[in-house]
């Protein structure tokens, strides 16, 4: 489930960020990065047990998206990543305040759908990866990202 995540992240990052002043190479870099930061992000909190902030983040339960600590997170590595690849520091912080939420909530429709193909995104999968082995799914979600 973690690979079809990360996919879908980064195809929704590259979408909401095909307009910004970076080239295509570096905003579909920046997506990659991004999407790789947000998972990183879900697996410190799996791996530290907080399946609460996850569910919040992809459940109806009436919070903001943008009042979630893993959005905030989000949009402040995405500002250094669009920085990084040569964004000045004020659009990069638009862009990421703008883009964060909207992927997040992209993200969160999947979690919500009732389609068939969307069944692998599912609170009771995330749930499920904390199983017995937290250490050993954290290597595994950084093997995604090398």
């Amino acid at each position: 489930m973690l690979e079809q995540l990360k996919k879908l992240a980064i195809e929704k990052l590259q979408e909401k960020m095909g307009a910004n002043s970076l080239n295509s190479e570096a905003t579909n870099g920046a997506a990659e990065e991004g999407a790789s930061s947000l998972i990183d992000s879900l697996m410190e909190k799996v791996g530290a047990g907080d399946m609460s902030s996850i569910t919040s983040l992809f459940s109806n339960d009436g919070n903001a998206t943008e009042d979630s600590g893993i959005v905030q997170n989000l949009k402040d590595k995405l500002s250094e990543i669009l920085q990084s690849k040569g964004m000045n520091a004020e659009e990069a912080e638009a862009e990421a305040g703008n883009v964060a939420p909207g992927l997040v909530d992209g993200l969160k429709e999947k979690f919500l759908s009732s389609e068939e193909g969307d069944s692998m995104f599912s609170l009771e999968n995330l749930r499920g990866l904390i199983g017995g082995d937290a250490g050993g799914l954290l290597d595994k979600a950084k093997s995604l990202f090398k």
